[in-house]
Parts: C-alpha cells; sequence; structure tokens
C-alpha cells in the first residue's frame, strides 16, 4: 500500500485506511508507539503490559519444553 502525506498545520499526517486499522485492532483511542532505525519507521499498538507478561510467561515454558528442539532447528 503506498501512501502520501498529508499537510496539517505545521505538521504532516499519515491517514491510515479503516480496513487497516481494523485488521491491526487499531483505534482513535489506541495509544501508539511510534519508533526508527534512521530509515524505517514502525507504527505499533502499545499492547497492555498483563498481556505483554502473559506472553512472556507462554515464551518462558515453551523455551523450558522445547529448548533443545529449538536449539536443533537453529542449527
Amino acid at each position: 500500500m503506498r501512501k502520501k502525506l498529508t499537510r496539517t498545520g505545521n505538521s504532516l499526517a499519515l491517514v491510515l485506511d479503516r480496513e487497516l486499522l481494523e485488521v491491526t485492532g487499531i483505534d482513535a483511542s489506541t495509544p501508539l508507539e511510534v519508533s526508527t532505525d534512521g530509515e524505517v519507521i514502525v507504527i505499533s499498538p502499545i499492547r497492555a503490559a498483563r498481556r505483554t507478561e502473559r506472553l512472556r510467561k507462554v515464551m518462558e515454558r515453551a523455551h523450558g519444553l522445547y529448548a533443545g528442539t529449538f536449539k536443533r532447528l537453529a542449527e
């Protein structure tokens, strides 16, 4: 998808299509994190800390159960 920036006062804005917002679960009240590596701009929703903690626990459990398999797959 190609987009152009839109002038808004002294700033530029990126208008996102409704379909893209629906797929990502973003709406007007979703806090967003914007980061860059100097070339690419990444915009991502900030997820609840509880959700992030649950994901961390699931990953730790999977690593504990399947560490040998993960290691063999990486080789």
